[in-house]
């Protein structure tokens, strides 16, 4: 099979799998994977009542960026998309240029959608989820982390993470595309960069190749792993809740696993902003290792507790030991 025919084929996989709209968007950068997905899109639903619609989202971070948006917005136009927009963005926010730039992205894309849903595709390769595997796992992230990116995460959608980079490149070529080249995707300052350009090819290198599906394969056994997970602790969530609160011995009762998934979406439902693994481990610890404690002080100023047999989250006042 071509590499334009496996990307095509990716597609009509995905799209058969989910409920299509009346219209699916593509997000576009002008590069190999998201023409390719573009094309394919088009290909796929043209004789479908169904509107594509490409997005490009102009970053403005170089001093051509409207230019190249302009440019890769005619391409996806020749492709047979429907209709093509381009969306400037002004990149800022904590994390640096890498974390910023994909907020503000991921933001425009969604604010181009009726009311925040529909369906929009990226190009996210088999590649990337390798890169995204292996930076939790080099951070430490936990399985969340490591099950790396959704095929379908609504709004978004990733048909090609079984499709690699060079695919996308060679259905370009097929295509007699000429993709644009990002100069920030290959300047080391960035992590990802250093990851695709140093740290993969010696893994592959040193594990005689196969590491970026593998690293694939894992994530999507963890994915399926977690998702199970995720189930079960929705029963106890379920079971454990009391109002606003969380009854202990409902949660002692469980495995690790399962009570620190419930804690988790307890603390986020409840405001919790910015949880780490330090901050979960402190509340369950209220559970698994009581000793009469106090409070754990959360993000937003607000303190989990433990009282009469209760799990409480509240801004300060004073605790006092014990039950």
């Amino acid at each position: 099979m071509s590499a334009l025919a496996a990307v095509r084929t990716a597609v009509r996989d995905f799209l058969g799998t989910v409920a299509v709209p009346g219209e699916v968007c593509v997000a576009v950068s002008g590069g190999a994977d998201s023409l390719a997905l573009a094309e394919a899109t088009a290909y796929v639903l043209r004789h479908r009542d169904v509107r594509t619609r490409g997005l490009v989202v102009d970053h403005g971070l170089q001093a051509d960026s409207a230019v190249v948006a302009a440019e890769a917005a005619t391409v996806v136009k020749g492709l047979g998309i429907d209709v093509v927009e381009v969306h400037a963005v002004h990149v800022v926010g904590k994390g640096g240029p890498e974390a910023a730039a994909r907020a503000a992205r991921y933001h425009a894309l969604r604010e181009a959608l009726p009311s925040g849903e529909g369906l929009v595709l990226l190009g996210h390769t088999q590649d990337d989820q390798a890169e995204t595997v292996l930076l939790g796992l080099g951070r430490g992230s936990g399985p969340r982390s490591l099950a790396g990116m959704r095929p379908h995460d609504p709004p978004w959608g990733r048909p090609l993470l079984g499709i690699t980079r060079a695919q996308t490149v060679e259905a370009c070529a097929e295509l007699g595309l000429e993709p644009w080249q990002d100069p920030h995707n290959a300047d080391p300052r960035f992590t990802r960069v250093r990851l695709r350009t140093e740290a993969l090819p010696l893994l592959e290198d040193v594990l005689s190749g196969g590491v970026a599906p593998a690293l694939a394969r894992t994530a999507a056994q963890l994915r399926e792993d977690t998702e199970a997970l995720d189930t079960l602790a929705a029963r106890v969530h379920e079971r454990a809740v009391r109002e606003d609160d969380l009854d202990v011995a409902v949660l002692a009762a469980e495995p690790a696993a399962l009570r620190r998934r419930v804690l988790r979406r307890w603390l986020l439902d409840s405001g919790v902003r910015e949880l780490t693994d330090a901050h979960l481990r402190s509340v369950d610890a209220l559970v698994a290792r009581w000793r009469g404690q106090g409070g754990v002080w959360l993000p937003g100023n607000l303190e989990a507790r433990r009282r009469r047999g209760r799990l409480s989250l509240a801004g300060p006042e004073p605790t006092t030991r014990g039950e």
